[in-house]
């Protein structure tokens, strides 16, 4: 695969991150996966203001995104931040796309 090709590649591969990056409900759930380390459902709902069923409907899309990874321990299911394998792919796009975009400098 060409270096052109592999940046549509990995734009199509990426879009699933900008879906859950696009949305200000996931970047609270975010900053406090981050500031707070693995959480349940329903302590993150403790923290927002949304019902339960909007943050286990955010989480899935967050898991299916690979932003989130979920531990079962018993019957709780913990969540917590996973997203080092995306944030490599969107930092490798930056970088094509910065070779292949012309500048808007003058």
């Amino acid at each position: 695969m060409n270096e052109q090709a592999h940046a549509m590649q990995l734009m199509k591969d990426c879009i699933p991150i900008f879906t859950v990056l696009s949305d200000e409900n996931r970047h609270l759930i975010l900053k406090l996966l981050l500031e707070n380390g693995a959480m349940r459902v329903n302590d993150i709902t403790e923290n927002l203001h949304l019902s339960r069923p909007a943050v286990s409907h955010h989480l899935k899309i967050m898991l299916s995104a690979n932003v989130v990874s979920v531990e079962q321990i018993g019957k709780e299911r913990f969540y917590s931040l996973a997203m080092k394998d995306e944030i490599e792919k969107m930092g490798e796009l930056v970088e094509l796309m910065k070779k292949y975009c012309p500048s808007n400098q003058k």
